[in-house]
């Protein structure tokens, strides 16, 4: 849903000439300005790196929830394969800006309580030595969904009615997917003085 939502606004946005979307799967959306790459084994793109060189932005949606999932198994798809291909992306492209969709909660893995805020804490902090331009990880909470698009999953709209009360109750829980992928794009058309983003820090760099 995050991915699909960050590429409708990064399609609709003026300062956007070109994205590239690297997927397992094709995501069926035809525009112009959109490349599509496919590919089974994301921990390997030797095959496709060529075509990795030039960008400004990467904007990583790519995760896994941590429920009914080990530990090492959640390990591996979330800082692995997130550290394997940011090591990749930065020797191309030492001047991108790599935008990381985390989760709230992630902290350092000495003070994290949960699984997977530590491994969240610890991908973060790994990131942020990595030599892009700079890095920026987003905090999102509970989403509204993009009308229109496919991936949201029902419960999403079910939440749609109340949305307006939720966010004046739980301001610090609760944005859009649309404030979420503005954001990212402002962050690096316009920068942001911080590097860790709360929804707080989403929703106000969405208006910048």
């Amino acid at each position: 849903m995050v991915g699909e939502g960050i590429l409708h606004e990064c399609l609709l946005h003026p300062d956007i000439e070109k994205v590239l979307v690297v997927n397992r799967h094709p995501c069926q959306v035809s525009n112009p300005k959109l490349s599509e790459l496919i590919k089974n084994d994301f921990f390997d793109l030797t095959a496709i790196e060529n075509h990795l060189v030039g960008y400004n932005a990467c904007f990583y949606c790519l995760g896994s929830t941590s429920v009914k999932i080990k530990e090492p198994e959640y390990y591996n798809v979330t800082y692995n394969l997130t550290l394997s291909i940011a090591k990749r992306l930065a020797g191309l492209n030492p001047g991108m800006i790599f935008c990381y969709i985390s989760g709230a909660g992630a902290d350092s893995p000495e003070k994290a309580k949960f699984m997977q805020a530590r491994v969240k804490g610890k991908t973060e902090a790994d990131l942020m030595k990595l030599a892009f331009k700079k890095v920026y990880c987003f905090h999102p909470g509970l989403m509204k969904p993009t009308s229109g698009l496919k991936n949201a999953h029902k419960i999403y709209y079910l939440f749609i009615p109340v949305y307006p009360v939720f966010r004046l109750i739980f301001p610090d829980f609760v944005l859009t997917l649309k404030e979420l992928g503005i954001a990212m794009i402002n962050s690096v058309t316009k920068g942001y003085e911080k590097q860790v983003l709360e929804v707080r820090d989403i929703v106000k760099l969405s208006r910048l």
